[in-house]
């Protein structure tokens, strides 16, 4: 039997939903008549000729040569995401951390200013306020709700802006177009990490954003079994960022590139009903008695509900809550959980509950927490696939036994 011939890359079309992209987006990068791609686990590639090794050595972003450079199965997945994006191209790296170090790192120098959101994640957070000064690179943190708070802060040696939104761990929210415009007018780039969101609910590079990062830990994986990254941005600046990228060596093993091309098939379907399961629960939360206050930005109660409703199609895994009684009685509702497991992390089938405070005491100081809007009665849930009523049941019971102790 003959294999069949894989299409040309010019006979994809570029009008597909996002279903269909998350399934068929690298179709013509296949090298064979397989139907689930091959895991290319190697290190190294040979070639045919010196002169095949000099073209291979001295490429951008080549195929092969050496993992550390690029992989035959990473460029199946970049595929897929620049795709959902809505970007030239996209890179892989082995960590959210990883893709957003890196792609800060190859755009700034000493000298130059750069402007982040008060609430990131813990990380970035340190990132900007503890490790860019280091450098010579001056930060200023903004109030990220407050699109003219941002405006203030730019200056003529700004580089650089960096936002969030939903934000880590509050879910406030950062007006993306408005800032993107404030941006472009100064020829200052943008980075939004639209992890928290995906690009199934939100597209910052359709609204002005230039480079979208992601943890592509979270939703692309979906199942909490891999590590990985992902920067989505145009084909300049991704050479800027891959030659920053070889330096630093924050490689994706091939076999979790293939578990998260795996995981991206099933993403469309997952989020789905993660998203309504997020609404509905969020909803039921704010009805219960021993919740003080729910923050979800598809609640008509979020301050910036009407924000959320003009740049996202839908509202993520991620609630936060505030338990009644304080910190102890916050963790002992976590304690309590039974079906939502007690675990880091988000975006996956599973749903996964933190004590947020808790969590962090160790990593923040009281003042960063504070700034963080991090309350000691502070619960962040990722919501999973999980029956709805599973899940209410489940949390209703831990409610209860925290009332009652």
């Amino acid at each position: 039997m003959t294999a069949a011939t894989p299409p040309a890359p010019d006979t994809q079309p570029t009008d597909w939903h996002d279903e269909t992209i998350a399934l068929h987006g690298d179709a013509a990068l296949a090298q064979d008549a397989a139907v689930v791609a091959p895991i290319h686990y190697s290190a190294t590639f040979r070639a045919d000729s010196p002169q095949a090794f000099a073209a291979m050595a001295n490429a951008t972003r080549p195929t092969g040569l050496y993992t550390r450079y690029g992989n035959p199965v990473y460029k199946r997945v970049e595929a897929i995401l620049a795709e959902l994006e809505g970007t030239e191209t996209a890179l892989l790296m082995a960590s959210g951390m990883g893709a957003i170090s890196t792609t800060v790192l190859a755009l700034v120098s000493k000298g130059d200013h750069v402007v982040a959101q008060q609430r990131h994640y813990m990380s970035t957070t340190k990132l900007f306020e503890e490790v860019l000064p280091r450098f010579g690179v001056e930060v200023s943190i903004v109030e990220q709700t407050d699109t003219a708070a941002i405006a203030a802060a730019l200056r003529p040696e700004t580089r650089l802006v960096m936002l969030e939104t939903p934000a880590n761990p509050t879910l406030s929210l950062t007006d993306l177009a408005a800032v993107a415009k404030l941006a472009a007018a100064r020829g200052i780039l943008t980075i939004a990490d639209n992890t928290f969101a995906s690009p199934l609910n939100q597209k910052p590079h359709e609204l002005g954003i230039d480079i979208v990062v992601h943890s592509a830990t979270k939703y692309f994986g979906g199942h909490h079994d891999i590590t990985a990254g992902a920067v989505c941005c145009s084909e300049e600046h991704a050479e800027l960022i891959w030659k920053m990228h070889v330096t630093l060596g924050a490689v994706l093993s091939p076999m979790d590139a293939w578990l998260l091309l795996r995981g991206l098939r099933t993403l469309p379907l997952r989020m789905e009903r993660i998203n309504a399961n997020a609404l509905a629960l969020a909803a039921w939360l704010e009805q219960q008695p021993q919740v003080e206050r729910v923050h979800y930005p598809g609640l008509p109660s979020h301050p910036q509900h009407a924000l959320a409703l003009r740049q996202m199609k839908g509202f993520g895994a991620v609630i936060a809550f505030s338990i009644r009684g304080g910190f102890d009685a916050t963790s002992s509702f976590v304690a309590s959980l039974r079906l939502a497991t007690h675990a880091v992390s988000l975006g996956g089938v599973e749903t996964l509950a933190v004590h947020t405070a808790a969590m962090w005491a160790g990593t923040m100081t009281e003042a960063q927490m504070q700034a963080a809007g991090i309350e000691p009665n502070f619960v962040r849930m990722s919501v999973g696939v999980e029956h709805i009523e599973d899940l209410k049941a489940d949390i209703g019971r831990a409610l209860r036994a925290t009332q009652a102790a």
